[in-house]
């Protein structure tokens, strides 16, 4: 590994841990703010000296499209079925008919997906997440506050951050256009899997 400077060694470290807790790599924004740099620019620094370095690799055009590096190794391709649509937005009726299947690059992913779920709507573009996306879907029953989550509210599937409260749950958006989703207690309600990264195809 090449040899980093304390500063530097201890951004590729918060990338890690924002991968591996969160399913997703932080922007640069979120650098600067977890370091105190002064501005965006400093942090693109850091991060363009780490994609030098070859420990993470850079996805152009996406706010949050660092990974991490795969050295030394092939790539390792993933074959993952598009299992319909997710709703960034309101809610859809889930649409889990078999669209197709994908190889694709491990390294693509934080976490690795089982399924591929299309995008429907705007609410999470803060995220980077646009409608049209195709998103990585680990299965999972259980995610972290503050993770990224395909959920299911009455039998429909949505894809928002979920955030847990002393006075319930809430499915939030990140478009300050959409509202968060309050789930009610006698609402029915599960956690189908977790966000691990997308993919955008022209």
């Amino acid at each position: 590994m090449p040899t980093l400077t304390p500063q530097r060694a201890a951004v590729l470290a918060f990338i890690r841990e924002r991968l591996e807790a969160f399913g997703q790599s932080p922007s640069l924004a979120e650098i600067a703010g977890a370091f105190g740099f002064a501005s965006r620019n400093a942090a693109q620094k850091h991060v363009q000296a780490l994609a030098e370095a070859g420990l993470i690799a850079l996805a152009p055009g996406q706010r949050r499209g660092i990974r991490l590096a795969q050295q030394g190794r092939r790539p390792a391709l993933l074959t993952l079925p598009v299992l319909g649509r997710v709703a960034a937005g309101a809610p859809i009726g889930a649409d889990i008919g078999l669209d197709e299947q994908l190889r694709l690059d491990r390294a693509l992913f934080s976490l690795k997906p089982d399924y591929l779920l299309r995008v429907q709507g705007d609410s999470m573009i803060d995220d980077g997440i646009l409608d049209g996306d195709l998103v990585g879907v680990q299965r999972s029953g259980d995610a972290r506050d503050g993770q990224i989550v395909i959920a299911r509210v009455d039998g429909e599937i949505t894809i928002k951050r979920l955030q847990r409260g002393r006075d319930g749950i809430r499915l939030l958006p990140r478009n300050p256009a959409h509202a968060p989703i309050v789930v009610q207690p006698d609402q029915d309600f599960a956690i189908e899997g977790v966000y691990c990264g997308l993919l955008r195809r022209d």
